[in-house]
């Protein structure tokens, strides 16, 4: 089953709320994937500016830059944040 992502906004700490079309909701903690991801792109979204500046585009979160990520990617790591 196809899920994607309705909702998102940044929190502090490079974390973001999501919700999701099976209407799943809750944190992603990105802090370590931004900070050990050395692709330009990515190392871009260090700053707190850049890292807030999203939008939810084509099923899922895009930052300004272009940068997105997999809804399956979101959604197994809000999943895995729900369940710590």
């Amino acid at each position: 089953k196809m899920i994607w992502v309705t909702d998102a906004r940044t929190l502090p700490d490079y974390r973001l709320w999501v919700r999701f079309s099976d209407a799943t909701e809750g944190e992603i903690d990105l802090k370590d994937f931004i900070a050990s991801d050395t692709r330009p792109i990515v190392a871009a979204l260090r700053d707190p500016a850049a890292f807030s500046a999203i939008s939810v585009e084509m099923d899922t979160v895009v930052w300004s830059n272009g940068f997105d990520l997999a809804p399956e990617f979101l959604y197994a790591r809000a999943k895995a944040h729900a369940s710590a």
